[in-house]
């Protein structure tokens, strides 16, 4: 069975949708502070339609994060699911969520808006499933003992932070780059590490907004 197609309306409203979102991806990234009309002017739509599918600037930023969060999910999810060389699996993994980019949304949009219950639902399904994808690649003896979760998200991070202007070169660095990390993090580790990786808590307290942490 296959679906249905839209209608001309809603395949303007679709389309629409997909230009909003592709474009508030690129300026809010660029400038968490910048106003919505500014994501309309980007995406070619009137402000009206804007609002009529996200009424403020906070629905909008819930929307990309979460969308953010599901393609992080379904990533890692395959990963898991991978069979066969588990390290092969995780570099297919990293390089996927490089090239999708969104460790941007994190790291520039962490804390300027209040997630759902929904959201942070979806970040607990998130973690779990990244623990067992560390989990795998410790039996496999893939990856070094040392590494935790919450380096491998701040290695993404970091690499998310490299901007060059143009948006194909940036993303040939990034990916070239994360090569290298990958290298760093395949056992054996030629050495011990200093310190000890972010925890879950500290990683989640960036969502919760500046105004609420008392």
């Amino acid at each position: 069975m296959t679906d249905k197609p839209l209608s001309g309306r809603k395949a303007q409203a679709a389309r629409n949708d997909k230009l909003i979102l592709e474009a508030a991806h690129e300026v809010f990234v660029a400038n968490p502070e910048a106003p919505i009309a500014e994501v309309a002017k980007r995406a070619g739509v009137g402000i009206s339609a804007l609002y009529r599918r996200y009424p403020s600037k906070e629905d909008l930023l819930r929307k990309l994060c979460g969308d953010g969060l599901a393609k992080h999910v379904a990533l890692v999810q395959e990963a898991v699911d991978a069979e066969g060389d588990m390290w092969e699996a995780f570099c297919r993994f990293m390089r996927q969520v490089v090239a999708a980019d969104t460790a941007s949304i994190t790291v520039k949009l962490a804390g300027t808006f209040t997630p759902t219950p929904d959201m942070f639902g979806a970040g607990a399904a998130a973690a779990e499933l990244n623990d067992v994808l560390m989990r795998k690649l410790h039996e496999a003896g893939a990856i070094r003992e040392d590494v935790k979760i919450g380096d491998v998200i701040m290695i993404t991070e970091s690499l998310a932070s490299i901007d060059i202007g143009d948006a194909e070169r940036t993303r040939e660095v990034r990916l070239r780059s994360l090569e290298l990390y990958l290298q760093a993090l395949q056992a054996p580790a030629r050495g011990p590490l200093p310190s000890s990786p972010p925890s879950e808590e500290e990683m989640n307290m960036r969502w919760i907004p500046k105004d609420a942490k008392g």
